[in-house]
């Protein structure tokens, strides 16, 4: 692919008229450089070409930030540390994680920047650019990024309140076109994780808590980043091994009070079945954990208490021996070093080992079996641990041949480059845009219709309508806004779940933690509305709520998982009927959820919505599934 000026940077042609590019610039086409031949021989022949030095920046993957205009960072941005050119020249550091994006063209425009750049190490190594998910609503700047211009869809429990393999696999085909066009090559998700302990604050990136159902729209949308024709043109990466979330109390292992991952339901084989289904289905990349298990056995052996980057038993013995995964293991960001971010210090995530030096850690994750530091860009640290053979040079040699695989059968070699005049043409085109609007108002979970209120209609005239958490432009559509509930012909209320803000260290605002109860006065406010006028209530489920003492006060509740204003009205209205049953289920009391073992999917006794239920807007009434 060209880039603005109609140019492939280092482009030559052999004597036999076979078109390379010339990365180490020796006019000649080496094998590696040598796009005829077999991804096996053109990894060999680089491995041996490669310094020390350069397999090393191979094993490391950290953020980069974009400059503006599409211009590369040459300064120190907010998150990351060095600028670009000091990782990519210096540091011999090509895989990266980018987090914010102004548009499609200039993302395209940096990423072509970024390759040119990248033609100037020795042997032209190209850039693999990955991104957490960015296809829904959710901005989290430690799991995902909300970004306007492309096409946006439901989360991943949306996608499992449908449980449609062909829906998610056309969502995961579209999120692989969106990221090529900008030249993002390698997706930090999906996610396998189930969401069985109702307070962690990750439920919104899974798919459910049933193994079955995860495991099966885990390989649907593997099946989609793939492409049609099975040709990788995205690295896919499924996290958390061996499976996040049965964290003690529903805590978050990214803070250390949320380290020790716990079983006391003995249902560990649970949460890893999606991860079998996922090494059967040929994933490039698996990332572990943060989480520590305390008091683990598998097969009968206790498993170490230490993280589960960290844990050989985990990354050797059961994943690559047992499980026989030969892909890339990359491990969770920063377990080696503290993250400094203004004046605040993030303790380095070595749950269990936290009194080894950074040195130390290192050789832990590599002995391990990891292949890639994430997070981290202290390629010297590694190359000491080499010179003073701690590490030999053949364990780095085994994670670069992991790694520069993934890069050949990707076709960067060949070609890294995008069009970057067609880019913002490319992404969120009005078909995507229309296809995952309708999966959202699909997705709306209908909890009950008591007051048969269901689907609201304009038959009458344009309804009068209170709203709250709806803009004005939404509310124009479907009816006319009013100031208070008295004027009103109906209530239309959309609330997020709750949870206990917590500050005290950077992150900990985008996690949402703690109880699962709303406070005791929005029942009142409630039933004050409810009193003027018949009252409609959407919950945005980012995780688990215990609804029981606000349900009575609505004439027809609802849930939802980042879903838009528009596609929330059009499923009320039964423009697009809504479908979807819940994934989770949702408890009926703090009690409930504390008394429950934290590994057990759907454990809550006699819970207020079991998974399955969901009414729809079309024909469904009564009916709990």
């Amino acid at each position: 692919m060209p880039t603005a000026d109609g140019s492939l940077p280092r482009l030559s042609s052999a004597a036999d008229g076979t078109l390379f590019r010339d990365l180490d610039g020796d006019g000649a086409m080496a094998p590696y450089e040598d796009p005829r031949l077999a991804v096996e021989e053109r990894t060999e022949d680089l491995l041996l070409r490669l310094s020390l030095e350069e397999k090393v920046g191979l094993l490391f993957h950290t953020v980069i930030e974009t400059g503006p205009d599409g211009e590369l960072l040459e300064a120190a941005g907010a998150i990351s540390k060095s600028p670009t050119s000091t990782v990519v020249l210096d540091k011999a550091m090509n895989h990266f994680n980018v987090h914010g994006l102004e548009s499609a063209g200039t993302s395209a425009r940096w990423q072509n920047r970024l390759q040119e750049l990248a033609e100037h190490t020795p042997h032209g190594i190209p850039v693999t650019v990955s991104t957490d998910p960015r296809h829904g609503g959710a901005q989290n700047a430690g799991a995902s990024w909300a970004t306007s211009f492309f096409s946006l869809w439901p989360e991943p429990l949306g996608f499992g309140a449908l449980d449609d393999p062909d829906l998610v696999r056309r969502w995961a085909d579209t999120v692989r076109r969106e990221y090529t066009a900008v030249g993002i090559r390698a997706a930090l998700h999906p996610v396998a994780d189930l969401a069985a302990e109702p307070r962690w604050a990750r439920q919104r990136e899974c798919f459910g808590q049933d193994p079955a159902l995860v495991g099966r729209l885990l390989r649907a949308a593997l099946d989609g980043l793939r492409g049609a024709d099975g040709k990788p043109s995205v690295q896919t990466t499924v996290k958390h091994f061996p499976g996040a979330g049965p964290q003690r109390d529903g805590e978050d292992a990214h803070f250390p009070y949320g380290r020790d991952q716990v079983y006391p339901g003995d249902r560990f084989e649970d949460h890893l079945l999606p991860f079998r289904a996922a090494v059967d289905a040929g994933v490039d990349a698996i990332m572990p954990y943060y989480g520590r298990p305390v008091g683990l056995e598998v097969d009968g052996e206790p498993i170490e208490e230490v993280g589960f980057g960290f844990n050989r038993q985990m990354l050797t013995g059961l994943l690559r021996e047992q499980l026989g995964f030969d892909g890339v293991i990359v491990s969770d960001w920063e377990l080696v070093n503290d993250n400094h971010v203004g004046d605040q210090v993030l303790p380095a995530r070595a749950w269990g080992v936290e009194d080894l030096t950074p040195s130390q850690r290192m050789q832990c994750i590599l002995e391990a079996g990891a292949d890639q530091f994430g997070g981290e860009e202290c390629t010297q640290l590694l190359v000491d641990l080499v010179r003073a053979s701690l590490v030999s040079e053949e364990r780095v040699t085994e994670s670069a041949r992991r790694l520069l695989r993934v890069k050949f059968r990707l076709g960067l070699f060949d070609d890294p480059y995008v069009d970057e005049s067609a880019a913002d043409a490319r992404v969120g085109t009005a078909e995507d845009r229309r296809h995952g609007h309708v999966a959202q108002a699909r997705s709306v979970v209908v909890l009950h219709d008591d007051g048969r209120v269901l689907p609201l209609t304009s038959a009458g005239g344009r309804p009068r309508l209170y709203a709250e958490g709806l803009p004005d432009e939404v509310i124009a559509r479907i009816g006319e806004r009013v100031d208070s509930p008295e004027e009103a012909d109906v209530a239309l209320l959309r609330i997020g779940a709750p949870y206990q803000p917590r500050d005290d260290l950077f992150l900990e605002a985008w996690f949402h933690q703690g109880d699962l109860e709303f406070p005791p006065g929005l029942a009142h406010r409630l039933a004050r509305i409810r009193a003027a006028c018949p009252l409609i209530l959407d919950v945005d489920l980012d995780r688990a709520a215990v609804l029981t003492d606000i349900a009575p006060h609505c004439d027809a509740l609802t849930g939802s998982f980042g879903v838009s204003a528009d596609a929330w009205t059009d499923a009320v209205t039964g423009a697009v009927p809504a479908e979807g049953r819940l994934p989770v289920e949702l408890p009926r009391s703090m009690a409930a959820v504390r008394a429950a073992p934290e590994d057990v999917p759907g454990g809550t006794d006699d819970p207020l919505y079991s998974r399955g239920h969901g009414l729809g807007t079309e024909g469904m009434w009564g009916n709990s599934g």
